[in-house]
């Protein structure tokens, strides 16, 4: 395979026009993924997760929608923003029992709530409903998740 350095960038205008930066007109499920460390402990419960113990969640935030005029969905800086705002700040290195609000914490439990939040925060921000939040996943382990999807919400 040959490798070629390009001999010259792409100019708006003159190499492409506007009406060509959009490619097409079908749906795209854009994702971003996030991690963060946290505390718990579980009610009611019987095992390991009865005392408190720690994990590095990972969360990962699935929206859906058609491009704008430029060929993008939501920029991937707004998933960030959204995400770190409403739902990494508050939680990483934080007692989950203690931040957030009274709930057993279990990721089926948590991954509701991070689906609400993500959602306000897309109505709030009229991003909605160009855009669209279809599925929230939540790690608790490399190979344990919980999962809501916007059909599970009521919101499909």
């Amino acid at each position: 395979m040959e490798y070629e350095i390009p001999v010259k960038v792409q100019r708006l205008g003159t190499d492409i026009q506007q009406d060509e930066l959009k490619y097409h007109d079908k749906e795209v499920l854009v994702s971003k993924e996030f991690t963060f460390d946290s505390a718990h402990h579980l009610h009611c419960y019987e095992g390991k997760c009865k005392s408190l113990h720690g994990h590095t969640y990972k969360l990962q935030v699935l929206m859906r929608g058609k491009a704008d005029e430029r060929g993008i969905v939501i920029d991937f800086a707004d998933i960030k923003r959204i995400a770190k705002d409403r739902i990494i700040d508050l939680l990483d290195h934080r007692y989950l029992n203690e931040a957030l609000p009274p709930m057993n914490t279990t990721a089926e439990n948590m991954v509701v709530w991070m689906y609400e939040q993500l959602n306000d925060a897309l109505r709030e921000e009229q991003l909605h409903p160009r855009v669209r939040l279809d599925e929230v996943r939540l790690w608790e382990t490399p190979t344990s998740f919980a999962a809501v999807t916007a059909a599970m919400m009521g919101d499909a």
